[in-house]
């Protein structure tokens, strides 16, 4: 079904549509954003003691991966811009369960993965303010984050714009500073540290093929987000040509972010030291004379926190009024303010993260982890979805549109069949090694409950539809 034609498209609306109001440097911002969370600059240190400094080539396997998928996501996205992205394109070219699937799975992920980084926040605040309870900190996140959502789209894109200039402004430095340590001897009485400590302690691979393996589930999940860029396009002022230009810099910035600070850090520091004396960036600054650095990289990681639970407030909301304007989910969520933005989506979100707050205290935090293992098996989900839905979607035109396209995926389909393979063969590994078997136990448990929630309430779709036409 084309889009646009659905019953729910464009009804219970009462400010309107979404307002196209996220500029091209918004989403370039974001795009460079997207993909530096808290992973790179705390979590980065578990994937080496894995890999060796062999984690490079990890990054740029995963990172060749992704970039497919952007593309692929990029051709539907510029072909017909809308609010759901990915959800909507499920429905359209796969048909309505996978769209559903692909949206509440969607949402799910994004709010299992806010309450990770609000808690990110209270743990960070902590260390400066040890007295101060950590739900206070949580709450003020989550408060925080959940009313720049609420104004208007472009206060959404200013913050995030500011967010991720911090972050890349800081891997940038030590990026800059740790050339300056390797090759002119910064912070080391002006000997050259060399890049020696690439190869020395056991060799470039020191754990062999399975070490790199092992870590590739790791690196996908840090890869997380990138997709959100698809939905900005149904609040871009220029989609045709902010989303290309985003996904074009999607490989060049996971080579200088991830491969570029790895190196560095790699160089400086044997690979079997990094993370017994804490963050890889702190180490790094302290080396070059920065006392202050566990503060600067402190307050570093809390904006990332905090722009990874702003963007996950932002894609939770457009995806579940995306649900709702096609009639798979309540008609009042496809509803928006005055200055375009679904509050009721919105709303509902932020109070499930309170929730969620809650329940991080209350349960143990082994469960917790188990619970955050659906977002690795729902990101897969989500780009195994997009590979298939562009495979449908290029199959379906003429000649004459294939020719058409103004933004067109390299060498399909092989290249999407080839990144489908390597999603399968990160699956096979989770269900190979022990601590990530259990995602592959709660990601498919899930999506049965939402296949038997969908057929339950599609016993009746005519009323489904019914309420959303006449609630506008």
């Amino acid at each position: 079904m084309p889009v646009g034609n659905h019953p729910a498209h464009g009804q219970a609306t009462e400010g309107g549509p979404l307002k196209r109001e996220l500029g091209e440097r918004h989403i370039r911002l974001m795009a460079l954003g997207a993909c530096i969370g808290v992973g790179l600059f705390l979590g980065s240190a578990k994937a080496i003691e894995m890999a060796g400094p062999a984690i490079m080539l990890s990054y740029i396997i995963g990172g060749l991966a992704i970039l497919v998928i952007m593309r692929a996501l990029g051709e539907m996205a510029v072909h017909n811009p809308v609010a759901g992205s990915f959800s909507r394109y499920a429905q359209d070219y796969l048909g309505p369960l996978a769209g559903f699937l692909t949206g509440w799975n969607y949402w799910f992920l994004w709010l299992v993965t806010c309450v990770a980084e609000i808690t990110a926040v209270a743990i960070y605040m902590g260390i400066w303010f040890p007295d101060v309870p950590r739900w206070i900190w949580a709450l003020a996140a989550l408060g925080s984050m959940g009313a720049v959502n609420l104004v208007a789209v472009k206060a959404f894109g200013e913050f995030e714009f500011w967010f991720a200039l911090i972050k890349i402004v800081t891997i940038i430095a030590m990026v800059l500073g740790g050339i300056g340590v390797i090759a002119f001897g910064f912070g080391n009485d002006g000997v050259a540290v060399g890049i020696s400590n690439l190869w020395s302690d056991g060799g470039f691979m020191p754990n062999g093929v399975t070490g790199v393996l092992m870590s590739l589930q790791m690196v996908m999940f840090a890869y997380l987000g990138v997709e959100m860029i698809g939905l900005t396009a149904g609040e871009a002022r220029n989609p045709q040509k902010t989303i290309p230009q985003a996904i074009g810099s999607v490989f060049w910035r996971i080579l200088l972010f991830y491969v570029g600070a790895l190196f560095v850090i790699l160089s400086i520091y044997p690979w079997n030291e990094i993370g017994s004396q804490g963050s890889p960036f702190v180490m790094t600054f302290e080396r070059l004379g920065i006392k202050t650095a566990a503060g600067i990289i402190n307050f570093v990681v809390i904006t990332a926190a905090l722009s990874s639970c702003n963007g996950g407030i932002f894609s939770t909301g457009r995806m579940l009024y995306s649900l709702a304007q096609n009639g798979q989910a309540p008609a009042p969520f496809a509803r928006t303010s005055k200055n375009g933005v679904p509050r009721n989506a919105l709303l509902l979100s932020i109070g499930a993260l309170l929730l969620g707050v809650l329940a991080n205290y209350l349960v143990p935090e082994k469960v917790f982890v188990w619970v955050t293992s659906i977002a690795t098996f729902g990101a897969i989900w989500t780009w195994v979805m997009i590979l298939l839905a562009q495979l449908k979607f290029r199959a379906g035109l003429t000649t004459a549109e294939r020719k058409g396209l103004k933004y067109r995926m390299w060498l399909w389909p092989l290249s999407s069949y080839l990144a489908l393979a390597f999603l399968v063969l990160v699956v096979g590994l989770m269900a190979y090694f022990e601590d990530t078997r259990v995602a592959l136990y709660i990601g498919p448990a899930f999506l049965v409950l939402l296949t038997v929630l969908y057929y339950a309430f599609r016993l009746a779709p005519k009323e489904v539809q019914g309420v959303a036409s006449t609630a506008s």
